[in-house]
């Protein structure tokens, strides 16, 4: 039986389209944003959790000045950037 022009050709369906780069593009540069979003999400919520518990122990400890707050804000600082350049190199 022979093609016809209406009909396509079943050996056609496995050649990849010409036309389809800038849709690579396109999703490479939307997979890549939401990886960024990701690890900034990721980073406020580390850094969020370490000021609020630091704020819990201060109140619980009923301390004048925000010694646990400081410390934790700055140690979930750098637990996130640790974690940032660690995700950086790895991809």
């Amino acid at each position: 039986m022979e093609n016809h022009p209406e009909q396509p050709n079943p050996n056609d369906l496995h050649k990849p389209v010409r036309g389809n780069e800038p849709l690579k593009k396109a999703t490479e540069k939307t997979t890549s944003f939401v990886q960024f979003s990701g690890i900034a999400f990721q980073m406020l919520g580390t850094i969020g959790l370490g000021v609020w518990v630091g704020m819990k122990l201060d109140a619980w400890q009923q301390n004048h000045r925000p010694i646990w707050t400081i410390v934790l804000s700055l140690t979930a600082i750098g637990a996130s950037l640790y974690l940032f350049i660690r995700q950086l190199t790895n991809k």
